[in-house]
């Protein structure tokens, strides 16, 4: 399978943050791994990611919504202020144990390719890359 360039988690939970990257190291899923504890530091890290990748060569980004600081949705609505090259070069899922009707109601106006619940598998990550990247896990 071929790699994505790279894949930030964006999770306030460390803990979630290295299980997700042990997992993803585990699966060959990316050339590179990258963790932010809010939205403003995945804004920050995404900008710097986003500008080496192309469509071709994506950046995935798994993100929370419950987080102190800049939570998932206000990340999200940042995330709409770079630019359009750097937009199409990333896939947003969102990785998160719950979510309110309010914030679910809100996910087809923001620019969101899916959701995914935690914790994160091997499972659901072969669906992420099949239904986003047209790529799949070798048979075992």
């Amino acid at each position: 399978m071929k790699k994505l360039s790279s894949v930030l988690l964006v999770d306030d939970d460390q803990m979630t943050n290295t299980l997700n990257e042990r997992l993803l190291k585990d699966l060959n899923v990316a050339e590179q791994y990258l963790s932010a504890r809010d939205g403003a530091e995945a804004l920050m890290v995404l900008d710097e990611i986003s500008a080496s990748a192309t469509p071709l060569s994506p950046v995935l980004v798994l993100l929370d919504i419950k987080m102190p600081g800049m939570d998932g949705m206000t990340f999200l609505e940042a995330y709409q202020g770079l630019s359009q090259a750097q937009q199409e070069a990333v896939v947003i899922v969102l990785h998160t144990a719950s979510m309110h009707s309010q914030d679910l109601n809100r996910i087809d106006e923001l620019p969101v390719a899916g959701l995914v619940s935690k914790p994160l598998t091997k499972e659901k990550m072969d669906t992420i890359l099949k239904l986003h990247y047209q790529r799949q896990f070798p048979a075992s």
